[in-house]
């Protein structure tokens, strides 16, 4: 039983789901599979220059508060970052090299919280090394095979793979092809993953 759980570092939504999506799988019996993606070149194909939540005031402003409330509600510190969206694009070549370590889930809570809790800029590989060393790792080796052509092409790889699939947003939950949209159906893809085991 697996849930694949696509996301990416700029989006509020995804810090939510990502804080917490270990605990409740784990809780269910289910693994993860990680998908850290890139949600501009979704965007560009769409014809969208930014996030819907910065072209859109109204939404955008929804989308703060709705954030806020959903944080409290899992008692999760939340701080609305000066820079939206953030440039996610080394920290997602970052993860894509750290797939196959344990503490790669610590790793992006650990960049989620120094964008949205304490509100730095994850572009920086000063912020990133420090994520790096909350885990307990070495940063110099993880910052250099992230900018490897091998990583690049992996990131990119997956980015098309997402909108072949039909992801449109983030958090997106794959369990089995069955999709699910949105940090408020976490549970319900767990659910799914129980309910049809492979």
């Amino acid at each position: 039983m697996t849930v694949e759980i696509w996301f990416e570092f700029a989006s509020t939504y995804s810090y939510l789901t990502v804080s917490r999506a270990e605990a409740a799988c784990e809780a269910a019996g289910v693994a993860i599979e990680w998908k850290p993606f890139l949600l501009g070149p979704v965007f560009h194909a769409k014809g969208l220059s930014t996030s819907p939540f910065v072209l859109d005031p109204i939404k955008g402003a929804y989308m703060w508060r709705d954030v806020e409330r959903r944080a409290a509600r899992f008692g999760l510190p939340f701080q609305r970052p000066d820079i939206f969206p953030a440039n996610g694009l080394n920290a997602a070549r970052i993860m894509t090299a750290t797939l196959d370590q344990p503490w790669c889930g610590e790793f992006a809570r650990a960049v989620f919280q120094a964008q949205f809790v304490r509100g730095e800029d994850i572009s920086q590989f000063e912020t990133l090394a420090a994520a790096l060393q909350a885990c307990g790792v070495e940063p110099e080796p993880w910052l250099d095979q992230a900018q490897s052509d091998a990583v690049k092409a992996t990131l990119r790889q997956r980015t098309e793979t997402a909108q072949t699939r039909g992801l449109f947003g983030a958090p997106s939950f794959l369990v089995q092809g069955e999709l699910f949209w949105g940090d408020d159906r976490l549970e319900d893809a767990i659910a799914w993953a129980r309910a049809h085991p492979s």
